[in-house]
């Protein structure tokens, strides 16, 4: 490869890749910007255009800028110079003179950063030789919307710890391991919780400043992508949470970052988040498009990340979310939808679906809005899926009273047939739900302990057999007891003892059965694979439904919200024959009663129709399938 000179206002960068930046239609962004090493040194570029002179610092000039100035690259704002003898390994920050004092900051497109609390960027090649071939070219298969998905969500920091007095565990370190233990139990996804650098541990990686560059807490891009490469070949696909919507302040990365509000809007009203007292990216500007998209786009293309999963979506989509009258400025028609936020979302998801075929976008939205998970060109917003925050909301509600009163919210679990099909839905159990003093799923259950976890049992059973993809955040699989704390492991040793074990077990059996049935998971975006069954059920807090998927066998699912056991409860609306129970998550193996069918039951004529009479244990799910004849 020629050897670029080593100084001088030399065109570094094509004028088309300098154009699509400015028109906010660049989508690798990664190979513009950077550091990046070539023949003899590195070739370094930034987005500054209100600097008047761009230096490079590092340990190979004594932080000093010396023989390391960058040049203009025509009008795109860009800054770009190749620095000779600098190599992998080498820190380095950008000085930036925009009048003043000049300011240093960390690289917006590093690929590798300083452990936190330091502060520099690091020269690194992303050059691993991946192994994951088989998986790649199949995982379009396993996450089409008609294939099953559960996905264990985890903090990497915290779901083990290391016993050599290290503070955390290295990515490679928790490969095996985390394969392994996937594999125990059936899950077909994990789902990390940010990565990406961020300089507060507490903010759990959602105050993310490294949009390129995996945190260096648990070792460098070579072992992130060796952690992934492993999952990859143990047939476990890849979901990393991504924050577009802020982020945070501090003065060595992103905030005014070459002395204006260049990544981040000037007005407070819409650029400071009032709730995390973070900074809001000023998606109007093309240049923050390019370098948002391009920041996705990058975790798909050189960490083959198997999905995006988006935060904060609905802080995104309403210009006063969170904010008093006053404190928001309307959009041209004096409404509150933030129009340069939707017009982001719709390109970062047709360019993630056009280029990047069989990865998914998930949107945790929180609100009403229509078409989330439905296509750009018919107004949507082009996700794959959005997070049902109503089911996880009212199911956890309902579950949380005293069965006593449950059958006046018995609503509270039907509910959500009516707009279940608005949208491709993930049923969330997610590590919201288990911090800032809400306590753990476990402890949150109402009754005495054998209660607490015959109501765990039930909802982790619901969440199975409801329609929709599943999500369960670490801990939850066994019920832990604590809330989980990012400061310390899981309680492993809880989770061998019994009866935590027999929850652990039910988990995977319950996995098992979602991904051997097909009724349970083809049709969960579609009205037709999901039926409410009739009985005298209501006045004793008891449910029933059919899952489909013809020709599989049917599966019916019978759920009893009260401490009571209900012998022979005649079920209507039910296909004839006989009917196994493949799953009672009040077996004894599970810590329950084993109260339950005696392994079966079979329909009868009641009044000229067919009825199955069906025994519903206490505080219990029962499955059951159509026998094949």
């Amino acid at each position: 490869m020629p050897q670029p000179p080593a100084s001088g206002p030399t065109r570094l960068i094509p004028d088309e890749r300098l154009y699509f930046f400015n028109e906010g239609s660049e989508l690798r962004l990664w190979e513009v910007l950077g550091a990046h090493p070539e023949s003899g040194g590195t070739r370094f570029a930034v987005w500054a255009p209100n600097a008047s002179r761009v230096d490079v610092l590092g340990d190979f000039n004594a932080w000093s800028g010396t023989g390391a100035e960058l040049f203009r690259q025509g009008d795109s704002g860009i800054f770009a110079g190749y620095v000779p003898a600098v190599g992998p390994g080498a820190l380095y920050k950008y000085r930036i003179w925009a009048g003043g004092s000049p300011l240093d900051h960390a690289d917006p497109v590093g690929f590798r950063h300083e452990t936190p609390p330091k502060t520099a960027s690091v020269v690194w090649p992303l050059d691993y030789v991946w192994h994951d071939d088989e998986w790649m070219a199949d995982r379009g298969r396993r996450s089409s919307l008609d294939a099953p998905e559960t996905v264990y969500e985890m903090h990497l920091g915290s779901w083990r710890r290391p016993r050599d007095g290290r503070h955390y565990m290295n990515y490679r370190d928790l490969a095996l391991p985390l394969a392994e233990y996937l594999h125990e139990l059936a899950f077909t996804h994990v789902e990390f919780l940010p990565v990406m650098e961020h300089p507060f541990y507490g903010s759990w990686g959602y105050q993310t400043t490294g949009y390129f560059a995996p945190t260096a807490r648990y070792g460098s891009p070579d072992d992130f992508m060796f952690l992934i490469d492993t999952l990859h070949q143990a047939g476990i696909g890849v979901i990393l949470d991504w924050v577009p919507s802020h982020f945070p302040g501090d003065a060595y990365a992103l905030a005014r970052f070459d002395g204006t509000h260049l990544y981040e809007h000037a007005d407070p009203r819409r650029g400071v988040h009032p709730d995390w007292n973070s900074l809001i990216f000023n998606y109007s500007r093309h240049e923050v498009r390019s370098f948002l998209t391009s920041s996705g786009l990058f975790w798909l293309d050189r960490y083959h990340a198997d999905g995006l999963r988006v935060d904060a979506v609905a802080s995104m989509l309403y210009l006063d979310y969170s904010r008093k009258p006053g404190e928001w400025i309307p959009n041209a028609d004096g409404g509150r939808e933030n129009r340069e936020a939707i017009s982001f979302l719709q390109h970062l998801n047709r360019a993630v679906y056009a280029r990047y075929p069989g990865v998914q976008t998930y949107a945790e939205e929180s609100t009403a809005w229509p078409g989330v998970s439905r296509p750009t060109d018919t107004g949507g917003l082009g996700f794959g899926y959005k997070w049902d925050m109503g089911w996880m909301h009212d199911t956890l509600q309902f579950l949380q009273r005293d069965p006593i009163h449950r059958s006046h919210h018995y609503d509270a679990l039907t509910f959500r047939s009516v707009y279940a099909w608005s949208e491709n839905f993930v049923l969330p159990l997610s590590h919201d739900e288990v911090v800032y003093g809400k306590g753990s799923l476990l402890s949150r259950m109402p009754g005495d302990e054998w209660q607490q976890r015959a109501n765990l049992r039930l909802l982790l059973a619901l969440q199975a057999t409801m329609p929709g993809k599943k999500l369960l955040f670490m801990g939850g699989e066994w019920g832990q007891w604590e809330e989980w704390s990012h400061e310390a492991e899981l309680a492993w040793e809880e989770a061998e003892e019994e009866p935590h074990a027999g929850i652990r077990r039910l988990v995977a059996d319950l996995n098992r059965l979602y991904l051997a049935e097909p009724a349970l998971h083809v049709l969960d975006a579609s009205p037709e694979g999901f039926a409410w069954v009739g009985g005298e059920l209501r006045s004793q807090t008891l449910y029933a439904f059919r899952r489909e998927a013809a020709p599989a066998p049917s599966i019916l699912v019978a759920v009893n919200g009260t401490p009571v056991p209900r012998e022979r409860v005649w079920l209507s609306g039910v296909a004839e024959g006989h009917w196994d129970e493949v799953l009672n998550s009040d077996a004894a193996r599970y810590g329950g009663a084993n109260i339950g069918n005696l392994g079966s039951c079979e329909t009868k004529v009641v009044n000229g129709a067919a009825r199955l009479p069906v025994t519903f244990p206490p505080l219990g799910v029962v499955v059951l399938r159509l026998a094949r004849t």
